[in-house]
């Protein structure tokens, strides 16, 4: 019991003075015998770290009230939750009556010929009810997409616009990057993902419908695919459509991307110039008190490679 103790005892001991060690001041004796060298954040730096993380409802409301800068991602994420506050930072107040007026007769008429079929039971009034809602939320989408479209940004392709477009349109991100060649790409693989969801949900369903008649004896069914084996080619069916939904949603996220890092990459040298230059360079030490000789400078080579 007592080496218990004395070992818990010399433990903290020794990680107290490890704290003690790392909380105090930045100035740090260090370097060679007889050299004070301070370590630490040059206070010179202009390098700011963004300590900020996750979502900041107060940051958003101030970028809005144009006490600070206002990020891309918070401009959208605004008129998202409030239908024409972009156009209000923008100064395009002559388009929040086509908002609003849209939304809202998209609704209005909706919600009407949604409670003319019920009461009638015609298949007419339920097609227009969905028009309309579909004509809402496309004039939702659009005032999410001109909010961004007008949103003054600095960096000439901005990043977190050419995200937001391919999020709101795929291939729109790659066209604001003048990546114009990745849009037959991405929506070739939409198109693949979206015909592979219909063939395999067309199998799921007839497979399904077989496997009802031929389990039910009461049917009359007199087919050569007998209940179990459709029961096989049913489930497998379907899981080959849940596949499918995946694959739509990984070349959508990936169309997403793509536009993001290549509006970053747009300032990347790609210049086809690949060379070494050598020549003679004059050294001159960060600081004079580790100099081994009198003298302030040292000669060298001096490398340059460009690719």
């Amino acid at each position: 019991m007592r080496r218990l103790i004395s070992s818990i005892i010399l433990f903290c001991a020794v990680t107290f003075s490890a704290s003690a060690q790392f909380t105090q001041n930045n100035n740090i004796t260090g370097g060679p015998p007889g050299q004070n060298v301070q370590t630490g954040v040059n206070p010179e730096s202009d390098v700011l770290a963004d300590t900020t993380s996750g979502f900041s409802m107060k940051a958003m409301v101030r970028g809005l009230l144009r006490k600070q800068p206002l990020k891309t991602s918070y401009a959208l994420a605004s008129n998202a939750m409030l239908p024409g506050v972009m156009q209000i930072y923008n100064k395009d107040y002559w388009k929040l009556p086509i908002i609003y007026g849209g939304i809202g007769s998209g609704i209005y008429f909706g919600i009407q010929n949604n409670r003319q079929y019920l009461d009638t039971g015609n298949s007419d009034y339920a097609k227009i009810s969905a028009l309309c809602f579909a004509g809402a939320a496309a004039v939702y989408w659009g005032t999410l997409l001109d909010g961004v479209i007008r949103f003054p940004t600095d960096d000439k392709p901005d990043p977190a616009k050419a995200a937001i477009y391919s999020a709101l349109l795929p291939g729109l991100g790659q066209a604001y990057n003048g990546d114009w060649w990745h849009i037959p790409i991405w929506y070739g693989g939409l198109m693949v993902c979206a015909y592979t969801f219909h063939f395999n949900d067309m199998q799921y369903k007839r497979f399904r419908y077989i496997y009802n008649l031929a389990s039910n004896q009461s049917s009359g069914y007199i087919g050569h695919i007998n209940a179990s084996q459709a029961k096989v080619y049913r489930d497998l069916y379907r899981r080959y459509r849940d596949y499918s939904i995946v694959a739509t949603v990984v070349v959508y996220a990936l169309n997403v991307i793509d536009a993001n890092v290549f509006a970053h990459m747009s300032d990347f040298n790609v210049n086809d110039d690949l060379s070494l230059n050598v020549k003679p360079a004059l050294i001159e030490p960060l600081d004079g008190k580790f100099l081994a000789s009198s003298s302030p400078v040292s000669y060298g080579l001096q490398m340059k490679l460009t690719f």
